[in-house]
């Protein structure tokens, strides 16, 4: 196995079961989380015109003459800028998956209108990158290195020559502080904050999270369980250094937790276990990773798998382990977990 090979599979396992891939309401944002977003209100300055800062989660403060123009990001990241109003010239990361349709993580985007520098772990054309004339890279962070996502470790010198980058922390904090980060960068780049598909959003989201946090108190004995499908293995997930569940604990959610020390040998992420000790856990639901480079639980033909109550019970759902950090994206994942909590059988 090649080392490339090798480090798509460390990453990937890692975003498969913790969360990458394994909080603006006041819900269960803590002094901490906000802390470690490393953000203020003299950090941003919004500019449609004139000089532009932002502050990242690196602490690097990025400065250009204007607002940039010409942005590349992570698909992920792009994908929610776009519900914002503000589009990119090229994403990198999973855009378009084997039958030519958008990814999971490309949301709303039109891809046919974007040039994609590379679609799998690995793939970044810097060629293609330097013939866009970038005004800045943006990605999301899944370390307390700051190393950004996606961009390759054999090219990433070539890479920042040719533009400031910004990277947004999703690692070891709860899911509103990325998106107060993001939402922060997107006004900083001149979206319309006040308008009302972008506070909308917001609301419904705190509405989904006061209804998480209810179903959690109103059924505390219903167990869930972070998963991920790969042909090999079944990833348990950790429910801290993910944003999500880092967000869903906090809520009150019930998680199967594996203990500390095995979680260590994944940094702290996830437990992989043969498909014949996937019933080691017990949960009454289970939250499987929706991303395209992931086994779906209808693909699933092990008899292990099948034999798991909560899969006989019809009680899995989709997880997002590396979630589009909009409010209008994050509404139905909160939502869902909510609604499934509310529903669940007991059968653990």
């Amino acid at each position: 196995m090649s080392n490339v090979r090798a480090a798509h599979l460390t990453r990937r396992g890692i975003l498969a079961a913790g969360g990458a891939l394994g909080l603006g309401a006041a819900l269960a944002a803590c002094g901490d989380d906000d802390a470690k977003s490393g953000s203020s209100d003299k950090e941003t300055t919004a500019a449609k015109s004139g000089p532009w800062t932002f502050k990242d989660d690196r602490g690097t403060t990025v400065k250009l003459d204007k607002a940039p123009a010409n942005i590349v990001a992570f698909v992920g990241v792009a994908a929610a800028l776009y519900d914002y109003g503000i589009s990119v010239k090229g994403v990198f990361g999973p855009t378009k998956t084997k039958a030519g349709k958008a990814d999971v993580q490309a949301g709303d985007m039109d891809i046919s209108k974007l040039t994609i520098l590379g679609n799998e772990w690995g793939q970044f054309n810097v060629e293609k990158y330097a013939a866009l004339a970038p005004d800045v890279l943006i990605t999301t962070l899944f370390d307390a290195a700051g190393t950004l996502w996606y961009v390759p470790e054999e090219s990433k010198d070539k890479i920042a020559k040719l533009a400031p980058s910004v990277g947004i922390s999703a690692y070891d904090r709860q899911l509103t502080v990325p998106l107060q980060r993001v939402w922060a960068l997107a006004e900083s780049l001149g979206a319309d904050m006040t308008a009302s598909k972008v506070t909308d959003a917001k609301k419904r989201f705190e509405e989904a999270s006061s209804r998480l946090r209810a179903a959690a108190k109103a059924h505390p004995d219903i167990t869930v369980m972070a998963g991920s499908a790969a042909q090999d293995l079944f990833y348990v997930s950790g429910s801290s250094l993910s944003v999500d569940l880092e967000y869903f604990k906090a809520l009150g959610v019930n998680f199967v937790e594996p203990s500390a020390s095995v979680l260590k040998a994944s940094g702290g992420w996830y437990e992989s276990l043969s498909w014949e000790n996937v019933d080691k856990y017990k949960a009454d639901i289970i939250m499987m990773d929706d991303r395209s480079a992931t086994i779906q639980p209808a693909d699933i033909t092990q008899a292990t798998w099948k034999k798991l109550p909560a899969v006989k019970a019809g009680q899995v759902i989709a997880r997002s382990p590396e979630p589009i950090f909009s409010y209008d994206k994050c509404v139905a994942m909160v939502e869902n977990l909510a609604k499934a909590i509310e529903t669940a059988k007991k059968v653990s």
